[in-house]
């Protein structure tokens, strides 16, 4: 994309956008609406345009930090803790891991160490790869009926014997800390009170405590995915952004993420979103967390970044997004993977695991860092 240089680069438009580089995007009525109603994020924007289109450098994007976010929610989570053990309350969530798959081992052991590390008490239970659909629903129903299990995590994939959307839909909704049930998702569609998936509740909380505006932006989700796709499009709409829901039909895709104020990226293929697809300024939140263990592949992502190159060669292997690591120099904000999404899918994971606890004893507050209480969208 090429950027004004010179006096017409100096010249702005009402939100502080130039007329060469706006013109390429929207027409000038968008730049109004943004001066009217998303004054910090054209701000954001216009530095950035403005820094890009008068030096020719490339301008790092502002790094949202999800482990910083989520020691926030944990402090906070601490407190409303303290308070229901005043009460002789200990929100407790069970794990149901099945066979021994490594990177589900490493997901469910992060979850069990997030527990102990806030005073909730968990249990795990491993049936075998060989569990058959019947005896995992006679054990979700064992967890249903403990009085003291408040949330049931089953982490997935679940073997190809067993029917995962019959183990899912037998977790009581009241203890369905992932929000995969249909009963919380019809409320999240509702804009009710209920239990929502975490990563998408955890995309909301970086948006939100990062001071991003989202109302009446544009926003763009990458992927249409039950898990995260559907409920991020949903909280959205709710916080009052214009969605729109890509996936691998959609026409000119890269037209289509190049209108976004806020990009999620959640198709899970690396490094799929490429800086030129990505407008200066705008918001990426990455999803996705690919390991790249081939050596071309890696060359051709990391081609321009050594550092990473280098961690390649040392291990083998490296972690990626699917947002291309040159989108970094193109964004007003980003996430970083690792350290981005995922330490906030866990820490809402236990917001949803207090909430769950404080709802099944009557106590319906909002629990700290939670985001399951929607407010119904206004027309």
């Amino acid at each position: 994309m090429k950027l004004a240089r010179g006096r017409s680069a100096r010249r702005a438009c009402s939100a502080g956008v130039s007329p060469a580089l706006c013109v390429g995007k929207k027409p000038p009525a968008r730049c109004r609406r943004h001066g009217a109603t998303r004054r910090a994020g054209c701000a954001t924007m216009s530095r950035k345009l403005a820094l890009l289109a008068g030096s020719g450098e490339k301008v790092p994007a502002r790094i949202l930090n999800g482990i910083t976010i989520r020691d926030q929610i944990y402090a906070e989570l601490k407190q409303e803790l303290a308070a229901l053990s005043g009460d002789g309350i200990r929100p407790g969530l069970a794990a149901v891991l099945v066979g021994e798959n490594p990177a589900s081992q490493i997901y469910v052991r992060s979850k069990i160490a997030a527990c102990e590390q806030l005073g909730i008490g968990s249990w795990m239970r491993t049936p075998p790869a060989t569990v058959t659909t019947d005896e995992m629903l006679a054990l979700v129903a064992e967890l249903n009926s403990r009085d003291d299990v408040d949330g049931i995590l089953v982490q997935l994939p679940l073997p190809p014997q067993v029917d995962t959307k019959r183990v899912l839909e037998a977790v009581d909704p009241a203890k369905d800390v992932d929000g995969f049930h249909p009963v919380n998702l019809g409320r999240l569609v509702s804009g009710r009170a209920g239990l929502v998936a975490c990563t998408p509740a955890g995309c909301m909380e970086i948006l939100r405590r990062s001071g991003i505006p989202i109302e009446g932006a544009d926003a763009v989700v990458v992927g249409r995915s039950d898990i995260v796709g559907k409920p991020m499009a949903l909280l959205l709409m709710h916080a009052s952004a214009t969605v729109t829901i890509c996936h691998s039909k959609t026409r000119d895709l890269p037209g289509v993420v190049r209108r976004a104020d806020i990009v999620i990226a959640a198709i899970g293929r690396a490094a799929m979103i490429e800086a030129d697809w990505v407008w200066p300024g705008a918001t990426v939140i990455d999803v996705g967390i690919n390991r790249i263990t081939d050596r071309a592949e890696a060359q051709k992502i990391f081609a321009n970044f050594p550092a990473k190159l280098a961690q390649f060669h040392e291990k083998g292997s490296v972690l990626v997004g699917d947002v291309h690591p040159g989108v970094a120099e193109v964004a007003g904000a980003i996430t970083p993977v690792p350290g981005g999404v995922g330490p906030l899918t866990i820490a809402m994971l236990m917001s949803n695991t207090v909430k769950a606890a404080r709802l099944r004893r009557g106590r319906g507050q909002t629990a700290p860092g939670s985001l399951t209480g929607v407010a119904a969208a206004k027309p």
